[in-house]
């Protein structure tokens, strides 16, 4: 895969929500607070959150056991730092179990440290550099327009039956945090190879 050079560092962010496998909740929702301890990271992905403050997208992530593989790939991907920017985003978050779902060795092929870049441009495939709440995703698919996501890949934007889908993937709950909106999803956004 050829990779853009599209403020990687920047606008990536990939994160996730509490939320069950089994339930479907479109409906908006705030996060709660996270308070996590002062990690060996430099940059702003080291700095503990403060107690009672509204937790960011990499808190978020790294405090749900259903988003451990967004974890471990965010890290090997190298893009922690860019999770806590201000934003706003909107993040299209993998459940474990989206990434399942892609052929056996895929996962492991990609934390390879020679997979960084390709590893990177899946992910930055599941951000969206703007502020997209269900409400306004709902607007979007009314007129039949698509997401422009960090990659430079266009996603479209559906409503079946009163459920919101990105990218043909059902958006299963969605919550609001400190720099933008995470919308859950169960499957991985790959991006068409260039």
């Amino acid at each position: 895969m050829k990779v853009k050079h599209l403020f990687l560092g920047a606008i990536l962010t990939i994160g996730a929500v509490s939320c069950s496998e089994n339930e479907t909740n479109n409906d908006e929702s705030t996060s709660s607070s996270v308070k996590t301890e002062t990690r060996e990271q430099h940059g702003q992905s080291g700095v503990a959150a403060v107690e009672g403050e509204e937790a960011n997208v990499l808190q978020v992530a790294m405090s749900m056991d259903d988003f451990a593989t967004l974890v471990v790939a965010v890290k090997a991907a190298g893009v922690e730092d860019a999770l806590v920017n201000t934003g706003p985003l909107t993040v299209f978050a993998p459940l474990n179990t989206a990434f399942d779902k892609l052929p056996e060795g895929t996962v492991d092929d990609l934390l390879k440290p020679e997979n960084k870049s390709t590893l990177a441009l899946i992910l930055v495939n599941h951000v969206a550099p703007s502020n997209y709440p269900i409400k306004q995703l709902k607007k979007e698919a009314k007129k039949g327009r698509k997401l422009y996501m960090a990659s430079g890949e266009y996603l479209e934007v559906e409503n079946k039956d009163g459920k919101i889908f990105v990218g043909g993937t059902e958006i299963l709950q969605s919550v609001k945090v400190s720099n933008g909106w995470i919308h859950v999803i169960d499957d991985v956004l790959v991006p068409a190879e260039k």
